[in-house]
Order: structure tokens, then C-alpha cells, then sequence
């Protein structure tokens, strides 16, 4: 559920700890970010925004909301109507990001005129230009999580090979135990990208197709095979009509033995579940594909609008503000992991070879294209849609032009 949280806190305090000589008192700005509700860091975020306010007399106006697509497009529609947040935590590398690429500022710029902040370019999230506009500050991953205890208490064995993945489906589904929660109408990018990377190569996942060209094999195969794991019983009876926090809850009551998610989900876990959860890569299905590929990398960081940048009055206290989030101890806080126990370990076991990473498929994708994508995914399980057509439609929609530099 989207919350919004609105801080407008006026406060005396002149002083200021941070890079910049001099920032104006009685500033206000505006900020936007996925740092609340469930989210680890959300209570950090907005202690380092009440903190920041009491050092330089300032004013933020912060409205956080859970990163979803309605989040996403609501961001875009802001920078549409000229109404975009003065520094927002947005994606980084992505579609969406090149389309707000022209109303942000390059970290390079920033750097010349403040030399004294010294913000981080980091070439990882560089745009198909080269340049740098955003300063990344968590890294995620993404994979399929496991209650172990379940599979223990019922003597099944982990989902580390694709057989061992059926035989668990079959033998949650006889127990009355959901095998995997999921919501195809909701969220159902994990189950896709990780079909996609479990019918294939890593190259054929990172292959960008321009318009009109034949996508790989895998692709194909990637969306018949969830209608497989559907006619198996993998997924809940209303997967086509339920919400991802309806099944994540089904996953933490354990009322469901698997769940694909991301980091997000390991960082927002109660911490006494953390002790009987493990993460693993989504099992391989064909010999090409690689047994420990996961998707994952840097896809959001903290950008500085334009209109902040040409407003002479918000400039420096909106450079500071950017500066006091995205160095030291701060930014430390909020991109860590605050999870424990085996959660942790898996983790640390899954991404220890950077090798093994895959970016997602989605986010190189135009945001129409993959909300048609996406859309169609419930009618691909049902057998109304055909994958291969559902592909070349895709495709018909240059999806990935920016990918591709055009």
C-alpha cells in the first residue's frame, strides 16, 4: 500500500555541518523516494531528513512511496508537468531513467561548481551518453526465497536443481502448503526474468533485440515454462487476482514454502524470521543456463533535478542536502543489508561471484513495452496468449531503443 509521508518541520537552528560555506535558511524542498513502509531504511531516511532540517533551518517536503508501477509513473508524470522533486531516489541505468535524463543534473557538473562536495561518479550506473546523473546507494538482488523450516519439517529437500524444484511443488501442493507465492497480475517480473535466465545463457538474458528482430529462444521458452510451473500447482488458486503483499504475507506466515522477491523483501523481514529463511538462485532448466545466475546490480541512486539546479535560491541547499544523504556513515545507512542469520549467509553465498549477476530484462525495457509484457503474463499461463506471439508484438514495440542508444 502506497504511504505517504509529508515532513514540513520549520526549524531556528542556523548551523551547518556539511560541505557547502553558506545555505540559506528557510528553504524548502522537495523529495521523493522508496524509503518507507516496510523498508529497512525508511525510519533512517527520515531521521537523516528531520537531522538535516535542524542543521541548516530548512524545510522538507518528503512523499515516500512503496517502489511499484504506480510509484514509477507517478515520478514521470511529476517531471511531465514540471512538478518533479527537487532531489528524488529514482532508478539509475533504466528506461525510466532515460526519460528524465534532460531535468536532472550529471554529477560531473555538480562536482565542478562544488568541488568541496566531492559526490561519488560512479561509471556502474552511467547512461547510454556516457554521463553520470545519479549517486548510487543500494545495490539489490533478487531470488527465490525458501522457509526452510518447512522443508525441513516435512523432509522435502531445497529447490537447488529443477527436479528437486518439481518434487518440492508436488509435495507442498498434496501438504495444502501454497509451493510458491505469487501474483501474476500484480508483480510477476520474478517469475519472468527468472524463467527467461533458467531457459537459457546469461547472454541470451543480456541480448537487447532491436525492433522488430527475433528475440532468443529462451525468451520463448522462459514464458511457456511458468505455464508449466502453473499446471504443476506451483501458485496460489488467485494469482491472477491477488497483490504481492497479499502472497508475501502468505510466505511470512508460512503458509507458503517458496516466494520470489528481492533484497527489498530480506531488508523489511521480521528479524525472528531471518534465522529459517535461505535465498537461492532460481534453479536451471536446460543445460545452457547457468545453475548460479541471479539478477541483480545498482539500479536506483539520488539525482538533483534540473529545476532545483537553475533555482537560485534552492541550489545550494539542494547540493548540500544531496551531498548530506549520499556520503559517509549516512549513505552507509541507507544502502546496507540490516538483515541476519542464514538469510544473510545465502546471500552472501548467492552473490559472491559477480560473475553470476544479471541485470533485469524489465528495466531495459520501454515502459509501454513492459507494461504489455507484463499484462499479457496471466493470458501466456491460461493459454490464451501464445509466447511466441506475444514476443514478436513486444518486439514490434522497439522496446529496447534507449538500451540500444537510439
Amino acid at each position: 500500500m502506497k504511504k505517504n509521508i509529508v515532513i514540513a518541520v520549520m526549524l531556528t537552528l542556523s548551523f551547518l555541518l556539511g560541505s557547502l560555506p553558506s545555505v540559506s535558511q528557510g528553504v524548502t524542498l522537495k523529495t521523493t523516494s522508496i524509503f518507507t513502509g516496510a523498508d529497512a531504511a525508511a525510519d533512517t531516511y527520515l531521521g537523516l531528513l528531520k537531522n538535516w532540517q535542524e542543521r541548516t533551518g530548512n524545510i522538507v517536503l518528503d512523499v515516500s512511496s512503496t517502489s511499484d508501477e504506480a510509484w514509477k509513473t507517478g515520478v514521470l508524470n511529476d517531471f511531465a508537468a514540471g512538478n518533479e522533486a527537487d532531489i528524488l531516489f529514482f532508478f539509475a541505468k533504466t528506461a525510466e531513467s532515460a526519460l528524465i535524463l534532460n531535468k536532472v543534473v550529471p554529477i560531473n557538473d555538480i562536482n565542478a561548481a562544488y568541488p568541496q562536495v566531492d559526490l561519488v561518479e560512479d561509471a556502474d550506473v552511467a547512461e547510454n551518453d556516457g554521463v553520470v546523473y545519479a549517486i548510487p546507494i543500494r545495490s539489490f538482488w533478487e531470488a527465490l526465497f525458501c522457509n526452510v523450516g518447512l522443508f525441513d519439517a516435512n523432509h522435502i529437500e531445497l529447490p537447488t536443481t529443477w527436479e528437486k524444484l518439481e518434487t518440492a511443488i508436488r509435495e507442498f501442493r498434496k501438504l495444502g502448503i501454497t509451493p510458491i507465492a505469487l501474483s501474476l497480475s500484480d508483480v510477476p517480473h520474478y517469475i519472468a526474468e527468472y524463467c527467461i535466465l533458467s531457459c537459457g545463457s546469461q547472454a541470451d538474458h543480456r541480448a537487447r533485440p532491436k525492433k522488430g528482430e527475433p528475440v532468443p529462444q529462451s525468451w520463448i521458452d522462459g514464458m511457456e515454462l511458468i505455464r508449466r510451473l502453473s499446471e504443476l500447482g506451483a501458485f496460489p488458486a488467485q494469482a491472477n487476482a491477488t497483490t504481492n503483499d497479499q502472497v508475501s504475507q502468505l510466505f511470512l506466515d508460512k503458509s507458503a514454502a517458496m516466494q520470489l522477491e528481492g533484497s527489498w523483501f530480506a531488508n523489511g523481514m521480521p528479524k525472528e524470521r531471518m534465522k529459517d529463511v535461505i535465498v537461492l538462485p532460481f534453479p536451471a532448466y536446460t543445460p545452457q543456463a547457468n545453475p548460479n545466475a541471479f539478477i541483480g546490480g545498482v539500479s536506483m541512486g539520488f539525482y538533483l533535478s534540473r529545476a532545483a539546479w537553475e533555482d537560485e535560491e534552492k541550489r545550494d541547499a539542494a547540493v548540500d542536502l544531496l551531498a548530506f544523504l549520499t556520503t559517509g556513515e549516512n549513505a552507509a545507512s541507507l544502502g546496507g543489508y540490516t538483515f541476519t542469520g542464514s538469510l544473510l549467509d545465502s546471500c552472501l553465498a548467492m552473490t559472491s561471484d559477480p560473475a553470476n549477476m544479471n541485470p533485469p530484462l524489465q528495466d531495459a525495457m520501454d515502459p509501454a513495452a513492459r507494461a504489455y509484457w507484463f499484462s499479457s503474463i496471466p493470458g501466456v499461463v491460461d493459454g490464451s496468449i501464445d509466447p511466441a506471439t506475444l514476443w514478436e508484438e513486444i518486439m514490434a514495440l522497439d522496446p529496447f531503443h534507449a538500451a540500444n542508444g537510439e
